[in-house]
């Protein structure tokens, strides 16, 4: 089984039971904390956003699938067009982008205005940083994204976790809406499960209220 590149955008959105503090924790930890690497759909146990998508199916939809060397050159330029349209973001330190083994591409998000605390819906501040990243992956279209939600440890788990899958839903809905296929899209809610900071403070509980979008190429064969 051919090895994919997964290349993680991890989008810190606001808002669990209750709003954090302004500082950001946990970068160390995010490569512990992160679901990267070959097969990020599976590995994240993917609820699908388009129920019936298969293979061959996404095959289909996308016009065929990379091959071999095509895969790291196609993931590495997009890449850059994502550092290029996040350019500001990175400047003001709303946006980490680090590159990780097997040509997996990290871009952490640290702007906080997606969500109210408790809500699903993206707030109007957020959308230029969203439509950035949709105008990247609808031009790298040979590529699936998986839309994982996260939270904080406030609250009961149950809610946590309804809530994580609102959220990758909202962000999921929101990137159809850009022009992102919906064959493309699937979505997972994680809770409170996978925290990459410390829930005891209010910079690590903001740190782990957030959605991270897998995008990863479709290979063919």
């Amino acid at each position: 089984m051919k090895r994919s590149i997964a290349l993680v955008l991890a989008v810190s959105l606001g808002g669990c039971a209750t709003e954090g503090g302004s500082g950001i924790a946990g970068w160390e930890n995010w490569q512990s904390g992160a679901l990267i690497g070959a097969g990020v759909g599976a590995a994240v146990g993917a609820m699908a956003y388009s129920r019936n998508r298969t293979q061959g199916a996404l095959i289909g939809a996308v016009g065929g699938g990379l091959a071999g060397g095509a895969v790291g050159a196609y993931m590495d330029s997009q890449r850059k067009d994502l550092e290029k349209n996040l350019a500001k973001e990175i400047q003001a330190g709303q946006a980490r982008i680090d590159t990780m083994p097997n040509h997996v591409v990290r871009v952490t998000m640290t702007n906080q205005t997606a969500f109210e605390t408790n809500a699903t819906a993206i707030k109007p501040g957020f959308e230029t940083t969203m439509n950035k990243i949709a105008d990247v992956v609808v031009r790298y279209g040979k590529t699936s994204l998986t839309v994982v939600g996260h939270t904080d440890n406030v609250g009961a788990n149950d809610y946590n976790q309804k809530l994580s899958e609102r959220r990758a839903h909202a962000v999921a809905q929101y990137l159809a809406g850009r022009r992102v296929d919906p064959i493309r899209l699937a979505v997972s809610g994680k809770g409170e499960t996978q925290p990459i900071a410390s829930n005891s403070s209010d910079s690590g509980r903001q740190a782990n209220r957030r959605v991270e979008i897998y995008v990863e190429p479709v290979v063919q064969g």
